[in-house]
């Protein structure tokens, strides 16, 4: 049976990627649920260090666990325990018409948005790579991707939790010759994708004072350099300001954005690697076609 199924998608990248949206919609459920309690469990985990370092007595010692599995999902409004049939991807939101069963309060679209955009780019990533090791690894990534996209959109926080085994990934990827990326390439990458974000940060904070971005963002770099190799950081640098700064001007002059108000960089750093990641190789033809 297995081998039937692989036969057959390896023939077929088209029915391969149908058969990933369900895997990429269950993923996309427990992905919010990563997005949400991480941030979370290291604020926990950073408030406990700094009180042990302080020798403070610690009022929150007593807290029950909060991690990933633990405690069972509830309403925000009611606390009321969330059942296996209203946790369904998609289906569930809709069959509840965006309301919690108990108490009616609104759930938020965001939930099933995730849910779909996961199990899109699942899709898009079995099709484009085909059935294969190399495939698994690029939906990984993908999966690790949205999950910073949006944690750093809530908290402007890039977790290293997430960040730094991708890139110590990346490189293993590498060395064992599982990707298109050869060892020396994904090196010079990680090494140069944090060292350019980290010149940045320096000369824009010499100059002004400021700090321009996290040290997040430089690591989620050289993630993205071990992966995809040190000839595909330019193109990511210049896709992520690109779209950083024209949703940047939009927000300011339609929407009321604040000029001073800091806008988290790791998203459209993270969505430039995922454009390279699927489609680097066909930008870089059409731009030497032009030019």
């Amino acid at each position: 049976m297995i081998e039937q199924l692989s036969t057959l998608f390896t023939s077929s990248p088209q029915l391969f990627a149908i058969a990933l949206i369900p895997l990429g919609l269950v993923v996309g459920s427990f992905l919010n649920v990563v997005i949400y309690r991480l941030p979370v469990m290291l604020e926990r985990q950073w408030r406990a260090q700094a009180q042990d370092f302080l020798d403070i007595e610690s009022p929150t010692s007593d807290q029950p666990t909060f991690n990933l599995a633990t405690p069972a999902s509830t309403c925000p409004h009611c606390n009321t325990a969330i059942k296996a049939w209203q946790n369904v991807p998609v289906i569930s939101y809709l069959l509840l018409k965006g309301q919690c069963a108990h108490c009616s309060a609104r759930i938020s679209a965001r939930y099933p948005l995730v849910e779909l955009f996961t199990a899109l780019l699942t899709a898009i990533v079995g099709f484009h790579f085909g059935f294969g090791l190399y495939a698994a690894l690029a939906v990984l990534l993908t999966w690790c991707l949205v999950t910073l996209i949006f944690i750093d959109i809530d908290h402007m926080l890039l977790p290293d939790n997430i960040t730094l085994p991708l890139l110590w990934l990346g490189l293993l990827i590498a060395l064992l010759g599982w990707g298109p990326v050869n060892l020396k390439d994904a090196l010079v990458g990680a090494m140069f994708g944090y060292l350019i974000l980290w010149s940045v940060y320096w000369a824009f904070k010499l100059v002004t004072g400021k700090e321009g971005m996290g040290y997040g963002d430089f690591k989620l770099l050289a993630a993205l350099g071990a992966w995809l190799g040190w000839q595909a950081l330019p193109m990511v640098i210049l896709i992520s300001s690109v779209l950083g700064a024209a949703i940047g001007i939009t927000t300011i002059l339609f929407f009321g954005g604040q000029r001073s108000k800091p806008i988290p960089f790791g998203p459209y750093l993270a969505g430039a690697g995922w454009v390279v990641l699927i489609w680097g190789n066909q930008i870089n033809q059409a731009y030497l076609n032009i030019y």
